[in-house]
Parts: structure tokens; sequence; C-alpha cells
């Protein structure tokens, strides 16, 4: 009896082991991808970060500071169309820095980048300023729009 539980222990053992083994497969590398989507030998490259700060401008009309806001809206979409911005979002807390949202740009160029973060409505306004932050991520960043568009049933 002993001895069919030990055996019986040693192939579940053996099978999750094998089940681990399968997972970690490593997916085929695929250069058609990789090169479409500028990736480097790390399935790498560079963006720029822009870091949107409390800006100087303080406006109390609220029907200004909508269309403010509706614009700020339209020229994310515009950017994410275009396939310029990546990544764009509020920060969801204060913070000692006054970050209140993040773009992520398709860009290593901060010069390019400042272009593009120049067309918003609330930079323009100066409800926000900016930081800009060169940054390295994976190459894969920009397929997440995509699939983001599936998941979305309204914009805000």
């Amino acid at each position: 009896m002993k001895f069919k539980i030990y055996f019986s222990l040693s192939l579940l053992i053996v099978a999750l082991s094998f089940a681990q083994e399968k997972k970690a497969v490593k997916p085929k590398f695929n250069q058609e991808l990789a090169t479409s989507l500028g990736a480097d030998q790390y399935g790498m490259k560079a963006y720029t970060i822009v870091m949107l700060t409390t800006g100087s401008a303080k406006i109390e009309d609220k029907a200004k500071m909508s269309e403010i806001m509706k614009g700020h809206m339209t020229n994310i979409g515009k950017l994410a169309d275009e396939g310029k911005i990546i990544v764009a979002g509020p920060f969801l807390e204060k913070n000692k820095e006054n970050y209140r949202g993040m773009f992520i740009f398709n860009t290593k160029s901060k010069e390019e980048a400042e272009q593009w973060v120049k067309t918003d409505p609330a930079v323009k306004a100066g409800v926000f300023s900016y930081e800009l932050l060169p940054w390295y991520g994976s190459a894969a960043l920009p397929l997440y729009v995509k699939h983001h568009q599936e998941i979305t049933k309204e914009n805000p």
C-alpha cells in the first residue's frame, strides 16, 4: 500500500513538473512583428513620457473649464488615432509633485513629443504644464490600444 501511495505521489509530482515546464515554453520569436514595432534585440524601444502637472491658470468659469477638458479628451483621441500617443490617463490621488496625469508618446524625440503635447487645449490654456522624460519600454506597448477599444463601452 505504501508503495502505491508513493508511486502515485511521484506520478503527480512528475505531471505537475511537466505542466509547469509546458507553461514556461517561450513563444516563437516573430521578426516581422518586432520590425514593425521598431523593437531592438530585447523587444524594447524608446518612448517619451509626458508628466502633466498643475498649470498656472486658475479658471473659475465651469463652462469654460468643461470646454477645455472636452478639447483635452478629443485631442488625446486624435493623437491616439494617429499612433502618436499610446498611453494616457489621470492619476487617482494627489501627490507631492502635483502630477495630474501622464502620456506616453510613441517617439524618442523630446522635441516631437513637445510639439504634440502643445496641441492639447488644456496645456494651451495653462490648466496643465508638463515635464518630458525619455523612457525605455516594451515595443509591444502600442498594441494595447487596439485591445482597449475592444473592452470600452463608453468614452469619458
